[in-house]
């Protein structure tokens, strides 16, 4: 069989090396072995071939006879491809024996050519089951060939990764593991593919969702994988294991972060349905796709639910604006006056009342802040509602909301608003065991489980309150759409009666700030100056033509809901470590007093939660392959080295430049002029307190070795750099680079490859 190798490329040198450089190569490459669980005949083939071409190379007549060749083939193909001659041209090749086949392809994936080594894989092991029973030699051969098929699926999975075409390196590590299981091979090879896909499934969910609609099945696939890792972990705020490298934080930034390509429909399947097993973060999730949806598409009935649900979630986080905001689409306005008492939201509700000046209650505005807020902050995490734009006044001049709301029959509720958390109607109320479930008798609509409307207040716009962004204002302190009192019925039965006159509508939300959650998108600095002034208890105000000023969801109120599950395995993990000292001695007569454990958590999970930018997603934070420190080799600079040196470069780069600088681990990967001038760089950063957090692509276009050394080599890449800089918690700069050439000249230092210096093309 005709391989495409040629004696150099064996030995990994350049035509013009010398006899001592042949000699060291030759050394070099015989002692670097391949993995352990190839077999003696494997090894032997690839040493065969490795003499093969240093005898011929070493010989001077022989070498002359065999460049000749070599050169004419070389000058025949440079010609053919200048003129355009037809037909596929026949690279340089050496013909090996049946047996040498293994140690071929061996030779060609320490050369980065996969692709090679699957094509002709393949076709010598199906002959080989053809023509040969599974026995002896043969079938140890067989199983060689499937490894390195395997090994090449798994590189090369790796190679997509890195050029971010995740479905086509799951599609290889797939190929990989099947062919092992099939043959029942090395199991542990089968599991470091296996490995490799489940840390790879985040950045496939994350491909997959983010197709256009029309591309209905890979979406459909997306959900699917997404639901397979929610399940091993348990949920969203679940303490399995999904084996993606995720912790409970990330993974919360991950559903965020997937949010922004789902549809509300989407969203309320998933979250309503993770609810249930049960989670406090789906829940508070599906609260936000159910207003949303209800909001949007005018079903009053969805409010309702939301309601419910919010109600269970009351005893552990403030969401009584939330519930306020329920009630007011519901027409309940006293319930959702009397919710906003509760309310611990400071901006917020300094918002409302500046907006509610001269009213004898907090609804006018309740209602702008509800209209901006769902408008403004709630719709863009939403893929169809981006854009959208709706108001109170459409939504309550609606017959069918009207009617809804007419038919909603009434309860007590007197203990509602109590601040004593109680939850009034759950949606989802605990059975026997302990778990949740649906209660579908209670969110019938029409059902005796609905809410009492306090009668028919009405709600007015104030004398003289004027907004200058209110597209519904005459400048007058009037409003289009209310009737001669400037009064609106905001009861269940006064709806009915302002159905002519139109409802509320206390102004269109002006142009919002909220920042999209997409992979390249910045983080949203109107959300970090929130928080900031939030954080200090600052008491000034935005001016009235500001945006909505809640955010969409705080990341810190999942992982305080998460939390809420973690903290009693915490304090019953220090029980028992108490327990442990008494036994042992250590803690002999101290106690245990578990209130004070407990509030201390509290406490803790209260003051410590993590600042988490929602602008930046933690998909950017995975890597596909374990963090180095140094790439070492034995022989020249392979393309897999390469990679992994560049690799190792941008990532230590991102490292030095972040929020701890560290100049020394420079050292690892930079010499010579490349190592003087980044050092500088960083000594700088740490001067004026930038931090710059980056991002990288990268794909090796060429690897050669330079002059006559092997310890010396060139690589031309394409470098896609997204560069982000900070002062403190303040974005000043963005930078983007795409597709940048960019050749790095290499060294070898005490085995370890090195970057020397490095030049933009």
């Amino acid at each position: 069989m005709r391989i495409p190798l040629d004696y150099y490329r064996i030995l990994g040198l350049p035509t013009q090396a010398t006899a001592e450089q042949m000699q060291q190569a030759h050394k070099d490459r015989t002692m670097q072995l391949p993995r352990r669980e190839y077999s003696e005949p494997a090894i032997a083939a690839r040493r065969e071939l490795l003499d093969e071409a240093y005898s011929v190379l070493s010989d001077a007549a022989a070498r002359e006879k065999y460049d000749q060749t070599f050169l004419q083939q070389t000058a025949s193909l440079s010609q053919r491809f200048s003129r355009g001659k037809a037909g596929t041209p026949q690279p340089h090749g050496i013909d090996v024996e049946d047996h040498q086949l293994i140690g071929a392809l061996l030779l060609l994936q320490e050369l980065g050519e996969y692709e090679l080594v699957l094509e002709l894989g393949k076709t010598h092991l199906a002959k080989m089951k053809s023509h040969n029973p599974g026995v002896g030699d043969a079938e140890m051969i067989a199983a060689d060939v499937s490894l390195t098929i395997a090994l090449s699926n798994l590189e090369l999975g790796r190679e997509q990764w890195q050029q971010s075409h995740y479905e086509e390196a799951a599609e290889a590590l797939e190929a990989g593991e099947s062919l092992l299981l099939q043959e029942g091979l090395f199991a542990g090879v089968r599991g470091e593919v296996r490995s490799d896909l489940y840390r790879l499934r985040p950045y496939r969910v994350l491909e997959l969702i983010s197709q256009p609609a029309e591309a209905a099945s890979q979406r459909t696939k997306g959900i699917q994988v997404l639901n397979e890792m929610l399940h091993e972990r348990g949920g969203i705020d679940g303490n399995g294991s999904d084996q993606s490298g995720l912790d409970t934080d990330d993974f919360l930034r991950f559903i965020q972060q997937l949010r922004d390509y789902l549809t509300v429909g989407e969203q309320q399947e998933l979250f309503e349905q993770e609810a249930r097993r049960p989670s406090a973060v789906a829940s508070y999730l599906a609260v936000y796709a159910l207003m949303a949806r209800a909001f949007a598409e005018q079903k009053p009935d969805l409010a309702l639910r939301a309601k419910r649900i919010l109600s269970g979630l009351s005893n552990r986080q403030d969401v009584h604006l939330e519930q306020s905001v329920c009630a007011l689409m519901l027409g309940q306005t006293e319930e959702a006056n009397r919710a906003l008492e509760f309310s611990q939201e400071y901006e917020p509700l300094a918002f409302i009342r500046e907006h509610s000046q001269g009213s004898p209650d907090l609804l006018p505005g309740l209602c702008l802040y509800a209209e901006r807020w769902l408008q403004d902050e709630v719709f863009p995490n939403f893929l169809d509602l981006k854009g959208q734009t709706t108001t109170l006044k459409d939504y309550f001049a609606n017959p069918e909301v009207q009617n809804y709301l007419e038919s909603l029959p009434t309860e007590a509720v007197s203990q509602d608003w109590q601040g004593s958390g109680v939850a009034m109607g759950s949606a989802w109320t605990g059975d026997s065991s302990g778990s949740l479930r649906s209660d579908r008798q209670s969110t019938a609509v029409g059902s005796a489980s609905t809410y009492k409307t306090a009668g028919t207040a009405t709600l007015a716009a104030p004398n003289g309150y004027n907004d200058n962004n209110d597209s519904h204002s005459n400048g007058n302190g009037h409003y289009d759409g209310y009737d001669g009192a400037g009064a609106v019925a905001a009861g269940a039965a006064g709806i009915a009666a302002a159905a002519g006159g139109a409802a509320i509508a206390y102004g269109n939300a002006d142009n919002g700030t909220s920042a999209d959650l997409d992979l390249e998108h910045q983080p949203s600095e109107t959300r970090r100056q929130r928080r900031r002034r939030s954080r200090d208890g600052a008491a000034s105000r935005r001016g009235s033509s500001a945006a909505g000023p809640l955010g969409s969801i705080k990341i810190g109120r999942l992982l305080m809901l998460a939390g809420v599950g973690l903290l009693t395995l915490w304090i019953l993990f220090a029980l028992l470590s108490q327990i442990f000292g008494w036994i042992s001695g250590l803690g002999s007569g101290s106690q245990v007093d578990s209130g004070s454990v407990s509030s201390e958590v509290v406490t803790k999970l209260d003051k410590n939660q993590p600042s988490i930018s929602l602008g930046e997603p933690v998909i950017d934070g995975l890597t596909p392959s374990n963090a180095a420190t140094s790439v070492s080799a034995t022989g020249p600079l392979s393309k897999t080295d390469a990679q992994q040196v560049i690799e190792l470069w941008l990532s230590t780069k991102a490292e030095v430049f972040g929020s701890e600088p560290n100049g020394e681990l420079l050292k690892n990967v930079l010499t010579g002029e490349a190592l003087d001038r980044w050092a500088g760089e960083v000594r700088l950063s740490e001067q004026d307190g930038t931090e710059v957090r980056y991002q990288h692509k990268l794909a090796i276009n060429e690897v050669k070795s330079e002059g006559t050394s092997p310890d010396e080599a060139s690589v031309i890449a394409t470098v896609t750099e997204l560069a982000k800089y900070y002062q403190g918690d303040q974005l000043t700069r963005n930078r983007e680079d795409r597709n940048l050439q960019v050749r790095y000249n290499l060294v070898k230092e005490d085995g370890n490859w090195k970057i020397k210096t490095m030049n933009v093309n």
